[in-house]
């Protein structure tokens, strides 16, 4: 297991045939199960929590289809009336990033997570989620980032050039 767990560290920024670059104060984190990846983003100023980015990969032809996903996320929030959220409150959009399909989203609200293990004890008011699906040749990478909503926002910058640092990895 400490082979695998010092292997999975020293690749932290390759999974699936992608490789990316996660802007320098994002702290990485130590390995955990199903990720590839994941990131602490310092809290803007005036929030008293982190927001975390955590890439996922499940390998070729897993992890579900691109709009599951999506419709996922965007279950995971809720209006502050306790209602769920509706795919017309989320922002998508398609787009190709280093020829390779790119899905991101936009959500925000009440964040009550992806059930146990997944998300949050409380649900938290104010959050935000910007994620990207990218589908690369040996399956899709999800970048997900959760967090109070000003941290997310002001993280924009750093997430956008992420996502346009995805490219299929060098050939070994």
């Amino acid at each position: 297991m400490l082979v695998m767990t010092v292997a999975m560290g020293a690749s932290a920024e390759e999974a699936g045939g992608l490789t990316w670059s996660a802007p320098a104060e994002w702290a990485a984190q130590p390995a955990r199960p199903m990720r590839a990846a994941t990131y602490k983003v310092p809290a803007a100023k005036g929030d008293t929590e982190d927001a975390e980015l955590a890439v996922f990969y499940f390998g070729q032809g897993q992890g579900g289809a691109v709009d599951a996903n999506v419709k996922r996320w965007v279950a995971q929030f809720q209006k502050p009336d306790g209602k769920p959220l509706e795919d017309k409150d989320a922002k998508t959009k398609q787009e190709k990033v280093n020829g390779l399909p790119v899905t991101t989203v936009e959500v925000k609200g009440t964040y009550a997570g992806g059930g146990p293990m997944m998300g949050p004890a409380a649900p938290k008011p104010n959050f935000k989620l910007r994620g990207a699906i990218v589908e690369g040749p040996e399956g899709a990478l999800f970048y997900k980032l959760t967090g109070p909503e000003k941290t997310v926002n002001g993280a924009e910058k750093g997430f956008r050039k992420m996502v346009e640092s995805v490219k299929p990895a060098a050939k070994k």
